[in-house]
């Protein structure tokens, strides 16, 4: 028997149940009762305490929470137990304590070993834990990807191993097929931009502006407009400084001055305040020469020349040009043009760059088709095993003449990769399509199991892969839910002895409504509803000798006290008893 065991759940305010604790056996736990009395929310409890989605609809009518809490004992190093632990939870007396809480609002709590954690970890655990099954995982089992995911299991390392490598260069693919698709779609747009970059920098290359150039031609514009004027304001300002030759009795600034300083100069040394000024006198006429001087200067160099008033107008037209397309000013001109530079060089390397990217994405699309080819291969060898496995199974549970094959095929597509010298559609998860065929007896040709099986054969095919399962990757507990649906007669019994021998080795619960399978149970719980409709704690209780004979004879025949059903309940108890 394995070491995680779910010993007990208490369940108080969720659907049709007040407060009830449900008390399961290590080995095969039954759980029965009448159609509608709560035997489905022993499921859906189970569902939260692992982590499943909180519906607030869930909750009692009239409790403002449901709460659900389980005790698991596991053993000392179990996985569950290290995560549990990193998480800051604490064993109870070697078991673990979970407990789920919802809101009639649809707020969720999840705690585990007395701490608050993430209902996240609680899905976690469940991996490692438990393995639910019911009439919706029945369904899930017909779809394609379920089927693939199956074999996958089954094969473990075999396929886990190139189906990881596959999976990174999968997504190294599609990386790299996105943004070579993101460079190649937008060339037109890329190559225009080029084009207008490449024209503007040319135009400024043509040009050759300097910076600050604007500025400076517009003061010397200014001046060439005004030079008549400049010039006469000049020659005027001289004369008044220095004298007019043209004028020899005029009276000047330079002539006063002078005269000033020499009435002071006389008498200079008979007050020193006075000799001061007549220092200072003496500097103003040195100023006033040396300005007349700069105008003098000023106005001989002044160039009134119209051509190159004409070639400074001209210049700054050609500037004005640029300004009005790349900046305000000659600066911001030159900034642009850098700026563009860099980005035509970015530009032009794209064909560079769509080069190398094509030959990764040839490379990745090479190896990946090898990928493939090792996923096909290794799948093709763990189907057929699987297969066989499966098969042998179904032996047991009254389908001694059906077989199970799995169908590997691959799509042709011109823009897939090459696996087996042809190249076909790929996914995530290979180039595989996966399908379990069914022929339930000789003569009948195999066919998907959506379209060649009864809902009781489904549900057999459905037991035989989980326990095909059980002995290369078991899980500590299993719950099937009504898994008997649309079973009865001798495969009912099957289904019971083989339960029941998979309890051997792990924890079976099973919700069940056929007597066939719960006589096979190691215990019975019976599930009722007291007279106002509710589930109360002492309506589920655990069925032994007469009260266990009263409920599979309400189960074979509708009535309890039938004396041909309570023979036909001990025969079954007898027979179940006398197998194990």
């Amino acid at each position: 028997m394995v070491g995680v065991v779910l010993e007990e759940m208490r369940i108080r305010s969720l659907g049709v149940i007040d407060d009830a604790v449900v008390e399961l056996s290590p080995g095969f736990t039954a759980v029965t009762g009448e159609t509608g009395a709560g035997k489905t929310m022993v499921v859906t409890s189970l569902g939260l305490l692992l982590g499943g989605r909180a519906d607030p609809a869930l909750v009692r009518i009239g409790a403002e929470k449901a709460v659900v809490e389980g005790r698991v004992a596991v053993p000392a190093g179990a996985a569950a137990v290290v995560r549990a632990e990193e998480a800051g939870a604490e064993l109870d007396d070697g078991a673990l304590l979970i407990s789920r809480t919802v809101s009639a609002e649809g707020r969720s709590r999840a705690h585990l070993g007395g701490r608050s954690v993430p209902v996240g970890l609680l899905g976690e655990l469940a991996d490692d834990l438990v393995a639910v099954h019911g009439q919706t995982d029945q369904q899930g089992l017909l779809k394609l990807n379920r089927q693939r995911q199956a074999l996958d299991r089954y094969a473990g390392d075999a396929v886990a191993g190139p189906l990881a490598k596959y999976a990174e260069a999968y997504r190294r693919l599609r990386a790299v097929s996105a943004e070579l698709e993101e460079i190649t779609t937008r060339a037109r747009e890329r190559v225009q931009e080029a084009d207008m970059l490449r024209y503007g920098l040319d135009e400024i290359a043509a040009v050759e502006p300097r910076a600050g150039e604007d500025g400076e031609l517009a003061e010397e514009a200014e001046r060439l407009g005004h030079a008549e004027a400049l010039s006469s304001a000049a020659t005027a300002a001289h004369a008044a400084l220095a004298g007019n030759p043209e004028d020899p009795e005029g009276i000047d600034a330079a002539t006063l001055v002078a005269g000033a300083q020499r009435a002071l100069e006389a008498v200079r040394a008979h007050d020193p305040a006075l000799a001061a000024l007549a220092d200072r006198i003496g500097e103003i006429g040195i100023l006033l020469g040396d300005v007349a001087g700069e105008l003098a200067g000023y106005a001989d160099d002044l160039d009134a020349d119209p051509l190159r008033l004409s070639a400074v107008e001209e210049r700054r037209s050609a500037l004005t040009a640029l300004t009005r397309k790349y900046g305000e000013d000659v600066n911001a001109v030159l900034a642009w043009a850098e700026q563009s530079a860099a980005r035509l060089t970015e530009l032009d390397g794209d064909d560079e760059r769509i080069g190398e990217l094509t030959a990764e994405r040839d490379a990745l699309r090479t190896e990946l088709g090898g990928l493939a080819q090792a996923l096909t291969d290794a799948r093709t060898e763990a189907a057929e095993r699987f297969a066989a496995a499966v098969t042998a199974e179904l032996a047991s549970l009254a389908m001694p003449h059906a077989r199970v094959s799995f169908a590997l095929r691959q799509t042709e597509d011109p823009e897939g990769v090459e696996v087996g010298g042809r190249a076909v559609a790929y996914g995530p998860s290979g180039a595989d399509e996966v399908e379990l065929l069914l022929a339930p007896h000789p003569g009948a040709p195999p066919r998907p199991i959506a379209k060649g099986a009864s809902g009781g054969e489904l549900s057999r095919v459905m037991l035989a892969v989980e326990v095909v399962f059980a002995g290369t990757d078991p899980v500590p507990t299993y719950l099937f839910d009504e898994v008997d649906a649309g079973v009865g007669g001798k495969a009912a019994v099957e289904i019971g002895r083989r339960l029941a021998r998979l309890a051997k080795t792990a924890q079976v619960v099973v919700v069940t409504h056929l007597p066939q399978v719960a006589a096979f149970a190691d215990r019975q719980l019976l599930v009722e509803k007291t007279d106002d409709g509710s589930v109360t704690r002492s309506g589920v209780k655990v069925l032994e000798g007469e009260d266990r004979i009263r409920e599979l004879s309400r189960m074979l025949a509708g009535q309890e006290d039938s004396e041909t059903a309570r023979a036909h309940a001990e025969e079954l108890l007898a027979t179940a008893r006398a197998d194990l």
